[in-house]
């Protein structure tokens, strides 16, 4: 009987270590300045190219890219700096200027070395302790990076990353800042803090909790809609560094008629619309 149950505790614990994930390691830090982060395998996955666009392209959002791109140089000295929460409008631009910040301050070769930037994604925050945990254990400085990122529910994703602003008992890591970008003012759903105000005992408490959390963010930027004029900055901006050749009044005009059919105007419409002009004015 011992014999015959020798060879299926063996298979069992096989099975087991297959099914646990591996502990984290930093192996392969050195390949990249830009890495996804992989909870289920414990590592980092570098990224060769990140898909970004030079910072002087991205118009109407002057104060903004001044703001981040500073506090970025900041930490990329060693000097104190703040985790950025980047909200409001889709398409203005938001993950585009982390990335653009990220490859301009490196491009100024800071004395301490490449800022490293880690993408984590929305369904994988109750990992950032973990992370942090990981990232702390390095000389590098690293950028943790979490695009379009808001709440359904009070959940404990939602706890992790209140952990992870506030410092917890750990404290953040001297060499960790958390960069992150919402379609959303307070990263929840309007009718989720209508209903805690309605259904709470103390109101004002309760509506406290659930907006607080954009509050651990030191440094806060609006994105807004932009405006016909800042749209055809955007439009020449693209159309001058793809070398188009187009009479101005005949891409804005092209411009504007494009923004209509798509109903709104933005940093995104803008490039989708050089995209597609810069296919059309290609001979034959």
């Amino acid at each position: 009987m011992t014999t015959e149950l020798h060879p299926l505790l063996e298979r069992i614990a096989s099975a087991l270590e297959r099914l646990s994930p591996p502990p984290p390691t930093l192996a392969g830090l050195e390949e990249a300045d830009a890495f996804v982060w992989q909870p289920e395998r414990g590592r980092l996955m570098p990224v060769a190219q990140v898909a970004h666009v030079p910072i002087a392209l991205i118009q109407g959002v002057d104060s903004q890219r001044d703001q981040l791109l500073e506090n970025t140089r900041h930490f990329a000295r060693g000097l104190p700096a703040n985790n950025a929460m980047l909200w409001g409008s889709r398409g203005m631009g938001k993950s585009s200027l982390v990335k653009a910040c990220h490859a301009a301050v490196n491009d100024g070769r800071p004395a301490a070395g490449p800022v490293v930037l880690v993408e984590i994604e929305r369904e994988d925050l109750a990992t950032l302790p973990e992370l942090l945990a990981l990232l702390r254990g390095s000389a590098r400085r690293f950028i943790v990076f979490c695009d379009d990122l808001s709440f359904e529910r009070e959940d404990r994703d939602y706890k992790a990353l209140k952990s992870v602003l506030d410092g917890g008992i750990a404290g953040r890591p001297e060499n960790v800042l958390f960069y992150a970008t919402s379609n959303r003012r307070h990263l929840m759903p309007r009718d989720m803090i209508d209903n805690e105000r309605s259904t709470a005992i103390n109101p004002g408490e309760a509506v406290e909790e659930k907006v607080s959390l954009s509050d651990r963010f030191g440094l806060w930027l609006g994105f807004h809609a932009c405006s016909q004029d800042v749209y055809f900055d955007m439009v020449r901006a693209y159309a001058k560094e793809r070398g188009l050749e187009i009479a101005d009044d005949d891409l804005c005009r092209r411009a504007n008629a494009w923004a209509i059919t798509r109903g709104n105007r933005s940093g995104r419409v803008a490039v989708q619309f050089t995209d597609d002009l810069a296919a059309s004015l290609q001979p034959g």
